[in-house]
């Protein structure tokens, strides 16, 4: 259990009840958290997941040294893109790497408008939800085969939770060109929490079993862990992560709403100033 952006955040990861190895990864530094699902078989999975973690591990913790000014969402961003590269890099170091890749999914304390706000992003389907006044919400995009089904009303979202291709993801790193990472930035909220996990979590739970877990008790540690068990027990077909992060009881009095059009949810690509 660890503290981040003046919140407490914990990891739990457990490797299932099917696969061989360990393929996901999880972060938390002083202003940044993750977790990466990777794609790839044997090692090379787990090579791009800790990649791109180590990736954004650096841009978190340089955040946290008393930098001036803290991370901005473009640094995030740009922290992605990096993670891309050095996923590529290490694919043309080492040929028998081709075809590795992983999803990628965060939640950062950023500034805007000389005030602190929440930055979230993702690429693939590892998700980032939100407890407001006891309400579970999706913040972040799953980019899949059955999400863009569901988005053209070919499916519904009970029948995508077991279609055959709902593990079949449409965005990852570890391309060239790096397809687009959404992100959404938006100020604190007293009391909220929130939860990082790999799709290992929620294909085994669902959300409102989710969000009941979520809610119970105020240590972020027993929570991962009872959620990773939950998943686990449910059947662990594959790797499950999650990251829990408890925000502060009040309202951070220096968050303002001056910088209304900088708070909107949206979607951008690392070239973008989202």
């Amino acid at each position: 259990m660890e503290t981040m952006g003046g919140v407490i955040a914990a990891l739990a990861t457990d490797v299932g009840r099917v696969r061989a190895h360990n393929e996901d990864a999880g972060l938390i530094t002083s202003d940044l958290v993750a977790v990466a699902d990777g794609m790839g078989g044997h090692a090379a999975g787990e090579v791009a997941s800790g990649l791109a973690v180590e990736a954004l591990r650096e841009v978190g913790e340089s955040a946290g040294s008393g930098e001036a000014g803290g991370l901005r969402p473009k640094d995030v961003l740009d922290a992605v893109q990096a993670a891309n590269r050095a996923i590529l890099q290490s694919v043309a170091r080492n040929p028998e790497q081709t075809g590795m890749a992983t999803t990628l999914a965060g939640l950062a304390r950023v500034t805007v408008g000389g005030s602190p706000h929440w930055a979230v992003f993702n690429i693939g389907d590892s998700r980032v939800y939100r407890v407001v006044d006891g309400r579970l919400t999706q913040v972040s995009t799953d980019h899949s085969e059955v999400a863009e089904l569901v988005s053209l009303g070919l499916l519904t979202p009970q029948e995508a939770l077991v279609h055959p291709a709902r593990n079949i993801v449409t965005r990852c790193l570890g391309r060239e060109p790096l397809e687009p990472v959404d992100s959404w930035v938006f100020p604190p909220h007293a009391g909220e929490r929130f939860l990082l996990c790999t799709d290992g979590l929620t294909n085994e739970l669902r959300d409102p079993t989710i969000a009941r877990i979520l809610g119970d008790g105020d240590d972020p540690q027993a929570i991962a862990d009872r959620l990773v068990a939950a998943a686990v027990d449910a059947g662990g077909r594959d790797n499950v992560t999650v990251v829990v992060v408890l925000g502060s009881p009040v309202a951070d009095a220096g968050a303002s709403h001056e910088a209304d059009e900088e708070t909107a949810p949206r979607n951008g690509s690392p070239e973008g100033s989202a």
